[in-house]
């Protein structure tokens, strides 16, 4: 008993059949993975609205979400990183690691973005689906494998928006009465939510950053066939690169994330036009829709990330004003 696929006879279409449901299957952890990421977030953003009351509307507006958006949210994520190649999957996974580096370089020092964690979804749910497709290559039980990944990683995403529910509806008058030994946990350490997903991420893309090499270096026969793929590639993210830290520093507004997608997008259709192969091409715009698709799902979280970042912004500008001043002084 190796795999599903051997117990039937060998048929033309049933290794092509099994190996779409291989993907698919690594694309439902990559979105419950993504659904985690993405409950963690809202309860970490009500708490801090909570204890905030300037931000009672944005609490209001993370409490209305329509809980049937969330298996939607899943169903659709799922088909969309099924559906990409592990090639673009792993070009959307280096890029998106490049342009979290420079972000955090770029940084003032003891400040943080929290926008990062949810624009980082649909990257995340490739760069699980990349290191699944490396990690279990060759593997005898592989489709057995993908099941157990699927089954421990569809329990923690069940739990973790319940815990999001929970929250949103009882976690002030828990907070208060010192009753649930969840929510006053969360009154006492909610504020290391973002520790914990910044060193859970880490070691994902660490992870996912070696298998996307690894995944696109296979596909090359010589060195020269390589440095003809990555030197345009490395030359492509890093104008990229610069340009969105530049829009960045321009320009604040709410449309700049979607603008951005569209342009890092276009440049990956660009060189894969020269370099790629037609599939790719084609999982560009699968790429595109499940980025569009993230952030739209995203958007209320979004919202708040972007007003609590932009408030976080003055004060540190003030207070490194105030010392450039008292050193001049």
């Amino acid at each position: 008993m190796f795999s599903p696929g051997s117990w039937l006879p060998a048929l033309p279409g049933l290794e092509w059949g099994w190996a779409l449901l291989d993907a698919l299957l690594q694309g439902l952890v990559g979105a419950c993975a993504v659904s985690v990421l993405c409950s963690l977030m809202k309860v970490y953003l009500y708490i801090k609205c909570v204890n905030n009351p300037e931000r009672q509307a944005e609490k209001e507006a993370i409490r209305a979400r329509q809980p049937l958006l969330e298996p939607l949210h899943v169903l659709v994520l799922t088909g969309v990183l099924g559906l990409v190649g592990s090639r673009v999957a792993a070009l959307v996974v280096l890029e998106f690691s490049l342009r979290a580096v420079s972000t955090i370089i770029s940084l003032s020092k003891g400040t943080h973005s929290s926008q990062l964690y949810l624009l980082c979804q649909y990257s995340l749910g490739c760069g699980v689906s990349c290191g699944l497709s490396f990690l279990l290559e060759g593997a005898l039980h592989r489709s057995w494998n993908l099941v157990l990944a699927v089954g421990l990683s569809g329990l923690l995403a069940l739990h973790a928006r319940r815990l999001a529910q929970h929250v949103c509806a009882l976690y002030e008058l828990h907070s208060r009465a010192r009753y649930c030994g969840v929510c006053i946990l969360l009154l006492a350490a909610g504020h290391g939510i973002p520790c914990l997903l910044r060193n859970a991420l880490a070691l994902t893309f660490a992870v996912a950053d070696l298998a996307a090499v690894e995944l696109i270096n296979r596909d090359f026969l010589s060195t020269g066939e390589a440095v003809r793929f990555w030197t345009p590639l490395t030359i492509c993210y890093t104008l990229l690169v610069i340009y969105m830290q530049e829009e960045s520093r321009q320009s604040m507004v709410r449309g700049l994330v979607f603008r951005t997608v569209l342009v890092r997008m276009g440049g990956l259709f660009i060189l894969l036009l020269t370099v790629g192969r037609w599939t790719d091409v084609l999982h560009v715009f699968v790429s595109l829709l499940g980025e569009l698709w993230c952030l739209l799902h995203a958007g209320v979280l979004l919202e708040s990330c972007w007003r609590q970042d932009f408030a976080q912004q003055p004060r540190l500008d003030s207070l490194s004003g105030s010392r450039s001043e008292e050193r001049s002084r």
